[in-house]
């Protein structure tokens, strides 16, 4: 079940410097609030919000913050009302592109995406041109000290289909109303858990070996993800192994 992950680069994660920190708390808490909005601010019978409010704390957002979001979301503080739109596009090599966004104006939003996707050797794309391509997974980041064996016992009975060597981490998939109980089972064992949430998995990657076109492609994931309204970027990439530690060289 296991294997080097060729989706690495699927998820792009945000965060992963300083200067992003701020950045990626204003998409989490935006999350939390929509979800809050849709489905209630009972984490208890709101699935959707449960899962966000735990990515929020698993990327170290302060309670206080997203229980203000909670309460944007609720209506008991005054806040914006976001709408959920999921952009399909192409980056440079024919990559598939899915990027989530929540914005409070759709006509900016999809133009400011149409010309981002342009300007930087891509393309905006019809709903559905994309989509088809992919389906939603659950997973659960493990940290590296277990052995895979340990971590795939503590999971099997509890929704784990998978697990995937990402260097520093085990990455465990699932089906995404699994995730919250493969997260317990395993935090049950002792088992550090880093983060779970819930990912759009390509059924079939496209390999890029081009250190040109990784690079480009990477470049665009970036500046699409710099953009405000985007909350989440997936791609069906796949990066071979020696450019995928250095893509930019």
């Amino acid at each position: 079940m296991s294997g080097h992950s060729k989706w690495a680069t699927i998820k792009h994660k945000k965060g992963a410097a300083d200067a992003k920190r701020g950045k990626l708390f204003a998409k989490l808490i935006k999350q939390v609030e929509v979800a809050a909005r849709q489905g209630g601010g009972d984490v208890e019978s709101n699935p959707t919000l449960r899962t966000m409010f735990q990515k929020a704390r698993d990327n170290s957002v302060p309670l206080d913050t997203i229980e203000r979001a909670v309460k944007r979301g609720t209506g008991e503080l005054e806040g914006v009302n976001y709408e959920s739109i999921t952009y399909e596009g192409y980056a440079p090599g024919g990559v598939a592109l899915l990027i989530d966004a929540l914005t409070d104006n759709r006509n900016r939003t999809g133009s400011e995406m149409r010309s981002l996707l342009s300007k930087n050797g891509g393309s905006l794309a019809e709903p559905g041109a994309v989509a088809w391509q992919f389906e939603r997974k659950g997973i659960v980041k493990v940290a590296r000290a277990v052995e895979e064996d340990d971590v795939m016992m503590a999971g099997m009975d509890h929704g784990a289909e998978d697990i995937e060597d990402h260097g520093e981490h085990w990455l465990v998939t699932c089906e995404p109303p699994d995730v919250e109980s493969l997260r317990a089972a395993l935090e049950a064992e002792g088992i550090e858990v880093l983060e779970s949430d819930s990912t759009m998995k390509p059924k079939n990657s496209i390999e890029v070996a081009d250190k040109g076109t990784v690079t480009s492609v990477m470049s665009l994931i970036d500046i699409l993800d710099d953009q405000d309204d985007v909350q989440d970027i997936y791609s069906n990439i796949d990066i071979p192994e020696d450019l995928l530690e250095s893509p930019e060289e």
